[in-house]
């Protein structure tokens, strides 16, 4: 009988500790999407008030949606400097360098792997006068359902997205 009561104890003990790593694996998960979440969001914001500390009529120099896709090239003058003087066109072209750096995760690198950033990221930019749409889409973990999807990057089960929409004057 004893014998039987360890087994059973056994039984009730190791489906606990099974329990506890599943829930553990989970929230690991959560916890990488979140993160990515939160990056995408600082990164939303970025380019937004990069866009508005510059001059408004380069505003529609912003707009694209090959964002992340492939780095554009280093620019010609470096804009990165307080002591830099740079024409609005120059700005644009610093500003949009650096933003995809960042979405990209290439300003973070281990030999040549890129080692932040958010994983298959996408991004658009549209203008419509002074009214800006940016749309980050980008791999999560686990799969997820939207309600609302917007014709930027692939369209994945575990596709996650953050858009916001300000106007800049």
């Amino acid at each position: 009988m004893t014998l039987i009561e360890v087994l059973i104890a056994l039984v009730i003990l190791v489906t606990g500790i099974l329990g506890t790593v599943a829930l553990q694996v989970t929230a690991k998960k959560a916890s990488f999407d979140a993160m990515q979440r939160s990056l995408a969001s600082s990164l939303v914001q970025n380019i937004v008030e990069r866009m508005r500390s510059n001059d408004a009529s380069a505003l529609d120099q912003y707009a694209g949606s090959d964002y992340g896709e492939v780095l554009n090239t280093l620019p010609g003058k470096r804009c990165n400097m307080p002591d830099s003087l740079c024409t609005t066109t120059q700005r644009v072209a610093n500003d949009q360098y650096e933003w995809e750096l960042a979405l990209m995760g290439a300003d973070s690198k281990k030999n040549t792997q890129n080692r932040a950033g958010l994983i298959k990221v996408r991004a658009c930019i549209s203008i419509h006068y002074n009214e800006v749409t940016v749309l980050i889409v980008w791999q999560g973990k686990t799969p997820s359902v939207s309600a609302h999807i917007e014709s930027c990057g692939e369209n994945i089960k575990s596709r996650r997205q953050v858009l916001l929409p300000a106007f800049i004057f």
